[in-house]
């Protein structure tokens, strides 16, 4: 960029500053910019665009066009240029507007006259608040400078508006972060809260966009820049060299820090005028419209990392840092972008509820909020962006939505469903300790899955008759390198201790897929859910497996043991896993250790594969607990990651039930004792229609025992089955409709 224009940037920017100091509400302040935009840039027309709601956008202020048309003008996203450029986040920069794919002709503007039309979106980290547009009578296309003084603008007025600079009477311009918002994502973890915002990386605000002298800015920005680049060397030095990823990260970060290309795009960016912190943000804005539509996962993962980089380097300039001086409120509800589990395990139990922009419903977070029995939201787009430091948040686990700074009448509608809740946890509270016999007689098995030491006091209060999978994984999952096999066995020791005499059944390993240990080597694999996990990863690496069967034996210690294998889809694969405990207590009983009282070895039936097995394998078997939400997805074909497709299947389809009922058939034929272990156990309705195809030990979260034994208390059994058999011989796709019916008659 030529200094000549660098120079009518500066001024243009400093006239800016000038109208953002002057006193007046917001429409004033928006029609002088867009008058000094015009002028400033010789054009005939400058105009502003501002989202009225998520799908609306509204002329705001114009110089040039009628303006009448101001807060009249509305057009839909996607529609006409405008619109366009709003929905892609690209810049139109166009000679002859009218012949432009797209273009929708306004008439109440006037605008008709004009040939030409520069259009760049108004963003700010990722999220765009409108549109600025330039139009003049000559046909010409917009120079790069031009268009380069557009987008320096622009930015400018993403940080005004978030500054509430154009705040007035008008809808658009209401103040930000105000108004109530609904966000909608996906249900990680169950469950209803109300509570206060907690930011886990607090807000960045940036009350000086506009600089006069670039040699300081300049000067602070390489300052700040360096501190960067030795605090990352730094992390660089006291990493662990065995942790393959975190190196990849930081010296992903040591590029980018190092990165000539970023650094000139920023000094550009203080020569036109910005201040060094809007040039960092203006970066991390590109990069974030680049992450989002970025296919490839590599270059995912590197924007991302430049991301969380432009972050601490706008923490060094502005002093934002974590310590905000805020105080976490009572009643925390985290909010962010993505967490980790050990992170999520600092806050233990005072969260009330999270929610996150990304995660996934198999995330390690997403397993730790389910052990700690906290509603968790997943995939709710662009709230750190909205959300603010102790505003009032109410999660709705259950349907997947969180409802920031919501009006009177959802607050009040979501307080009577907490209530609700609470007082049926009450009534279930009641029958904690009645056992789950049916109306027919069945005596139903209730037991909890747990992975946390966190989980063990829901065992006596949930009324759990024991722990039907206890998730060891968990444990590696929240440390940075491998856990020993003496710590692994005073932890195993613990939970026995814990469970009070009541069975508890450990799953080995279960990593891979979505759980990735951050200290093991990844494997690139084209769809980790089919590929080298579980039991496949213990076989192939028998080191770790055999490190943590001793430590199971040794937890014993002369009591009795209960172990299964995860994602077993062969007889081939159960004995080799079998052989690996025989070698175990071999080594133990030569070290003089005290064996289990009585062993039990089960299998995790996951992958159809294994229901078909050889009769010897449901001979030798001494359990099968089927993990119902592989089970399910592999029955379906469909990833029960994708919410496209996860929603399709249903768990009371006629074809998945009559699949169940083979299995059951399997294990009854050879006095196979077999469980379900899965988010659709907890699930009463779900719980009951598989307690009547003949699973008689259900395994879910502890919250979920007390509505499912209330359930089964009151139905009878062969009733259920009946009512399952007619209606998939009326060729009914799912029993659900049916059995609801009648449930509801049985009340």
């Amino acid at each position: 960029m030529g200094d000549e224009n660098q120079t009518d940037s500066r001024k243009m920017l400093g006239r800016l500053r000038e109208v953002m100091a002057e006193d007046g509400h917001g429409q004033a302040r928006l029609d002088r910019i867009t008058g000094l935009i015009a002028n400033s840039m010789l054009t005939e027309v400058c105009s502003v665009y501002l989202f009225r709601d998520a799908e609306t956008l509204e002329l705001c202020a114009t110089e040039g066009l009628n303006p009448s048309a101001v807060h009249e003008t509305r057009m839909r996203l996607g529609e006409g240029l405008v619109g366009r450029v709003a929905r892609t986040g690209n810049v139109i920069n166009t000679a002859d507007a009218p012949k432009e794919q797209g273009f929708r002709f306004m008439p109440e503007t006037g605008e008709e006259i004009y040939s030409s039309f520069g259009g760049v979106p108004i963003q700010r980290l990722g999220e765009t608040l409108g549109v600025l547009v330039v139009q003049s009578r000559t046909a010409r296309k917009y120079s790069d400078d031009e268009i380069y003084a557009l987008e320096v603008v622009a930015m400018v007025l993403a940080e005004m508006a978030e500054l509430g600079a154009f705040v007035g009477d008008n809808a658009p311009m209401t103040k930000r972060h105000t108004k109530p918002v609904m966000f909608r994502g996906a249900c990680a973890q169950e469950g209803a809260a109300e509570g206060h915002v907690w930011l886990h990386e607090p807000r960045v605000v940036i009350t000086n966009p506009i600089a006069d002298d670039p040699v300081r800015e300049r000067e602070r920005l390489h300052e700040a820049v360096e501190q960067l680049r030795v605090g990352v060397d730094k992390m660089l030095a006291t990493a662990s060299q065995g942790d393959a990823d975190q190196l990849e990260v930081l010296e992903t970060y040591r590029m980018f820090a190092n990165s000539k290309g970023w650094m000139r795009r920023m000094e550009e960016d203080i020569d036109v005028g910005l201040s060094a912190e809007a040039a960092v943000e203006k970066e991390q804005t590109a990069a974030r419209i680049r992450l989002t539509s970025a296919a490839d996962h590599y270059l995912r993962e590197r924007l991302h990392d430049l991301d969380d980089l432009s972050n601490r380097l706008l923490r060094i300039l502005t002093g934002q840092g974590k310590e905000t001086g805020a105080e976490i409120p009572v009643d925390p509800i985290l909010v962010a972008r993505n967490i980790g589990p050990a992170e999520l395990l600092d806050y233990g139990r005072t969260l009330r509820g999270i929610v996150l922009e990304q995660g996934s419903v198999g995330s390690h977070a997403a397993i730790v909020a389910r052990a700690l029995a906290i509603p968790l939201i997943i995939h709710a787009s662009n709230i750190t962006t909205e959300a603010l430091n102790g505003d009032l948040i109410m999660v709705d686990g259950d349907n997947g939505l969180a409802h920031l700074r919501p009006e009177d009448t959802v607050v009040s509608a979501f307080r009577d469903k907490i209530a609700m809740q609470a007082e049926a946890q009450q009534r279930y509270a009641s029958i904690r300790d009645t056992p789950a016999v049916t109306s027919c007689g069945t005596r139903i098995s209730l037991t909890m899955n747990a992975g946390l030491m966190a989980d063990l006091p829901s065992l006596e209060g949930s009324g759990a008759e024991g722990v039907g999978l206890f998730r060891t994984e968990l444990q590696f999952l929240i440390r940075n390198k491998m856990p020993t096999r003496s710590e692994l066995s005073k932890l195993y020791a613990h939970v026995l201790d814990n469970a009070g005499g009541r069975r508890v059944v450990f799953r080995t390993l279960d990593i891979g897929s979505d759980k990735v240990l951050s200290y093991m080597k990844k494997t690139d694999e084209p769809n980790p859910a089919l590929g080298w996990r579980a039991i496949r990863v213990g076989l192939d690496k028998p080191g770790v497996m055999r490190m943590q069967l001793q430590a199971l034996i040794r937890a014993a210690n002369g009591r009795p043991l209960s172990v299964m294998f995860p994602f077993v889809a062969q007889y081939e694969e159960f004995k080799a896993a079998r052989a690996e405990m025989d070698k175990a207590l071999a080594r133990e009983r030569i070290l003089g250790h005290a064996l289990p009282s009585s062993l039990e070895i089960g299998a995790m039936l996951e992958t159809p594969s294994l229901a078909f097995a050889p009769r010897q394998f449901f001979e030798e078997v001494q359990f099968v607990s089927i993990g119902g939400n592989d089970l399910k997805q592999f029955f379906f074909a469909a990833d029960r990651e994708n919410e496209r497709v996860r929603k399709r299947y249903d768990t009371l389809n006629v074809s998945f039930l009559t699949f169940l009922q083979r299995i059951v058939e399997r294990c009854e034929e050879t006095g196979t004792p077999l469980s379900f272990c899965g988010e659709d156990a907890g699930r009463p309705v779900e719980a009951v229609c598989l307690a009547a195809m003949g699973l008689h030990a259900l395994s879910m979260r502890p919250a979920s025992i007390g509505p499912v034994k209330s359930l089964l208390l009151k139905v009878d059994l062969a009733e259920v089955r009946a009512v399952i058999e007619a209606a998939a011989e009326r060729g009914e796709q799912s029993v659900r409709e049916a059995v609801n019916a009648h449930l509801r008659l049985v009340g």
